[in-house]
């Protein structure tokens, strides 16, 4: 059953520790949320660790520097990681390459010090994708031509960002994981670290181990999210609870009548994902 709750503080006897989104949830890609910010901050100041857990394709470093421009103060989060970091490790594994490359130019630290080098698609071992080179006017569409061929040649994919959509202000843009979806279609094998799959779990939980000074109960940890095939299916996986973020990526489908939370649409638009979550709110309180 989905509970609607009023304020996160009401959660503070039942869970230690937060894994919390970053796109959707504390800011939208132009400004951060003040509400959500300060209900975080509080958690880590009388609760525990504060994770935030992030799809950005960029190491965790690029990212605060980000948030900071947002307008996100530090005393939000205790740690951050990112997608980015635990692609790292796929990518030095298959240094040098070479790699094909699309993404746009932003996301070039995510390849610093892995020893990859780039190369054409005639050249390149596999292809490494951080999202649409011109995010903000291009589709998928606009690739199918170069990932048919890539297919065609059998190149593996290593996808930094599993997210298909993102809030940029009020707007939805493509990101990497919608490029790696039409790969898929085409036959392409896609290889990815970030939400829903297990490494950047792992990591997280680790960091927040390594923050409350010894093993973290999988029972006492929390998810936070507005992603269902991103932060609630991972979250599902690993078997954490949930805190379902209604008014991010799908606020457009969980609106009731008077403009708010309506819990029985977000409980439907879970159940046809075949994802659930213990609690939902519109925004963070």
């Amino acid at each position: 059953m989905l509970h609607t709750l009023d304020r996160l503080a009401d959660l503070a006897g039942r869970y230690d520790v937060l894994l919390c989104d970053v796109w959707g949830v504390i800011h939208n890609g132009a400004e951060s949320y003040p509400g959500p910010c300060a209900a975080l901050a509080e958690w880590r100041e009388t609760v525990g660790p504060v994770i935030l857990i992030s799809n950005a394709a960029r190491p965790h470093p690029e990212v605060i520097v980000q948030m900071d421009g947002l307008g996100v103060p530090r005393e939000t989060y205790s740690a951050l990681v990112t997608s980015g970091d635990v692609t790292r490790v796929f990518l030095a594994e298959r240094a040098p390459g070479p790699a094909f490359k699309i993404g746009p130019s932003r996301d070039a630290p995510l390849y610093a010090g892995t020893g990859v080098r780039f190369a054409s698609l005639d050249e390149a071992a596999f292809i490494a994708l951080t999202g649409p080179n011109e995010d903000e006017i291009e589709t998928p569409e606009d690739y199918r031509a170069v990932l048919t061929e890539a297919a065609a040649r059998r190149l593996p994919m290593i996808c930094a960002n599993p997210d298909k959509v993102v809030q940029r202000g009020a707007r939805l843009i493509y990101c990497g994981g919608a490029l790696a979806e039409l790969y898929e279609s085409l036959g392409g094998a896609v290889i990815m670290a970030g939400k829903p799959h297990p490494p950047i779990y792992r990591a997280a939980l680790a960091k927040a181990a390594e923050l409350a000074g010894g093993p973290v109960d999988p029972a006492r940890v929390l998810a936070i999210g507005d992603g269902i095939v991103t932060d609630v299916a991972g979250a599902n996986t690993q078997g954490l609870d949930v805190l379902f973020i209604a008014a991010g990526i799908h606020g457009a489908e969980t609106r009731g009548a008077d403009g708010g939370l309506d819990p029985t649409a977000a409980a439907r638009l879970l159940a046809a994902s075949g994802s659930h979550a213990a609690y939902a709110m519109d925004a963070l309180a």
